[in-house]
């Protein structure tokens, strides 16, 4: 989504690059492109000025290292005021009380009834007991919607389709909660396509009747500035705890959603998007800044790692390295496993100095389809020795997978490259001779 936007201000900072000090004149002209690019990625302008007045007031105010260029001075102090626009620091939910009530309120098509999945699961994974409660009385899908969700996750809805209440759905649910072991009650609400009277009084009544623990404003990244404005009325009647942003991985300017933090004044509590159920994450203002900067995130990435992978999986996985006998099996499960951390290319963003080179290309969760065809076509025997791989067996391969024999070989190099390359790291890392033990003074 921040694409455009990170190579505007990259292109602005290229004003200061080989300049040898900070001057009132350059930093005003670099200033001035920041500001233009925020405001044309739609950040709301008296933001946009706000942040920019402050990037040139810090910038006149530091002298520079002989280490560090004017450029990259200006990177850090824009990094820093993007990060205080955006919330400077990450805030998780309340998940208080017995049992604890989740509210998730927005407008129709925001993606309310996914985020309300998404962090049933989550929170499934920290080991909390969740019910997820349906109180979407108008729109009829809406309760299928949830149930296909909670099925997906392993987690039980509560919906009377028949009651026209929202408010009684509600506290019978959590009633429900209490006589039944849950922790917590995520509570899906109704949305319309605009806000209006009959809506806000609804989900008015719902935070005043339920007391919930946390109300969260889920938001469509792509709205421009309507998202800005509704953020603002919402939060008049509802006083709402924290916003998500949802559909980040849209192709528009989103600098509106950045703006929301310092309009509203509530903090960005989580980030989503796709479909998946794995993808949500915590919103880190300083992290979503270095992305913005294209500077990376790997903390996220490493987080993310911890999150998906299975711990006892990959202790085999090691051994298996070690003795060097990873095979196309092991492979076949790495694949799976990074598919459930989110989509390609967002991963290949977190990664530092990626971003500008990855802008361009077109990746997305099917680029790893022919390789798992090839996979999947091949005997055991094949994925546990490659070695074993002639014409005819490749041929064959080719045939159930719908790919070629050409595709099969480059596969094939590709693996044994890989697979050289374990080979080496482990010698490395065992030997005496390799990096733990090399003494540049030979002594």
């Amino acid at each position: 989504m921040f694409d455009n936007l990170s190579y505007k201000l990259d292109r602005a900072f290229k004003t200061l690059k080989g300049q040898g000090q900070i001057t009132e004149v350059n930093v005003a002209t670099t200033v001035k492109e920041i500001r233009r690019a925020l405001v044309d990625a739609d950040v709301n302008f008296k933001v946009a000025k706000d942040v920019t007045d402050r990037i040139k007031e810090e910038a006149l105010g530091r002298d520079v290292l002989i280490s560090v260029s004017p450029g990259q001075l200006l990177v850090k102090i824009t990094q820093e005021e993007l990060a205080k626009m955006m919330g400077e620091k990450q805030v998780d939910i309340s998940t208080e009380g017995s049992p604890s009530t989740i509210l998730i309120s927005g407008l129709q098509g925001s993606g309310k009834t996914t985020f309300s999945g998404k962090l049933a699961n989550r929170l499934k994974k920290q080991g909390k007991q969740v019910l997820l409660a349906a109180c979407d009385i108008y729109r009829p899908a809406a309760i299928d919607q949830l149930k296909v969700l909670g099925e997906q996750i392993g987690v039980e809805v509560y919906a009377e389709p028949e009651n026209k209440d929202a408010v009684k759905i509600a506290k019978n649910a959590i009633k429900f909660a209490k006589d039944n072991g849950k922790s917590i009650v995520i509570v899906d609400t109704a949305g319309r396509l605009a806000v209006d009277e009959v809506m806000m009084k609804e989900i008015s009544s719902l935070k005043k009747e339920l007391n919930p623990s946390e109300t969260l404003f889920v938001v469509d990244s792509m709205t421009g500035q309507d998202a800005v404005n509704t953020a603002k009325t919402f939060n008049e009647q509802l006083d709402f705890d924290g916003v998500v942003l949802t559909k980040l991985d849209g192709d528009t300017r989103g600098g509106a959603a950045l703006s929301i933090r310092t309009v509203v004044e509530k903090p960005i509590k989580f980030i989503s998007s796709g479909e998946k159920m794995e993808a949500i994450d915590l919103f880190y203002p300083d992290r979503m800044a270095q992305r913005i900067l294209g500077m990376g995130d790997v903390v996220s990435l490493v987080e993310k790692a911890q999150e998906t992978f299975d711990q006892e999986e990959t202790n085999r996985l090691s051994k298996k390295i070690r003795k060097n006998q990873f095979d196309f099996e092991d492979f076949l499960s790495q694949l799976q496993q990074i598919k459930k951390m989110g989509n390609v290319k967002d991963l290949l963003g977190m990664l530092p100095g990626m971003g500008k080179q990855i802008k361009d290309l077109d990746i997305d969760d099917d680029a790893f389809k022919p390789v798992e065809a090839i996979i999947r076509s091949m005997t055991y025997e094949e994925r546990s020795n490659p070695e074993l791989m002639n014409a005819s067996r490749k041929k064959r391969i080719a045939e159930g997978s719908g790919t070629s024999v050409q595709e099969i070989n480059n596969l094939l190099k590709q693996f044994k490259d890989m697979r050289k390359m374990m080979k080496t790291m482990n010698k490395m890392s065992g030997s005496k001779r390799g990096l733990a033990g090399f003494n540049p003074f030979g002594k």
